[in-house]
């Protein structure tokens, strides 16, 4: 790779790393806070489901249809969500397994 580099005239020069300015930060949201987000939706959209469910089942005035979309809405957000935990600690566990 570095031949390559070399081949096209360029140089490895390393960039000066400077903290950004205080005022840089607001309003971005932080991986933490963009993860508790999404964990808050995929719970409040199972709780949705679940009173669809309940609200069906007990014979409340309730679209099937509706029911049904909301059940799958969930689970496909519940599966997401798992997919992204275990992208997380694998990507974790290929870090703590980096030879120093």
């Amino acid at each position: 790779m570095s031949n390559a580099i070399q081949s096209l005239g360029l140089q490895s020069v390393p960039l000066p790393v400077q903290p950004a300015p205080a005022g840089a930060m607001e309003g971005q949201t932080s991986f933490k806070d963009f993860l508790l987000d999404s964990i808050e939706q995929v719970n409040t959209m199972q709780q949705d489901a679940n009173r669809s469910v309940e609200a069906w089942a007990t014979g409340g005035d309730v679209n099937p249809a509706e029911v049904l979309t909301a059940v799958q809405k969930a689970d496909l957000a519940f599966k997401m969500m798992m997919q992204v935990r275990n992208k997380l600690v694998q990507a974790y566990q290929d870090v703590q397994n980096i030879k120093v």
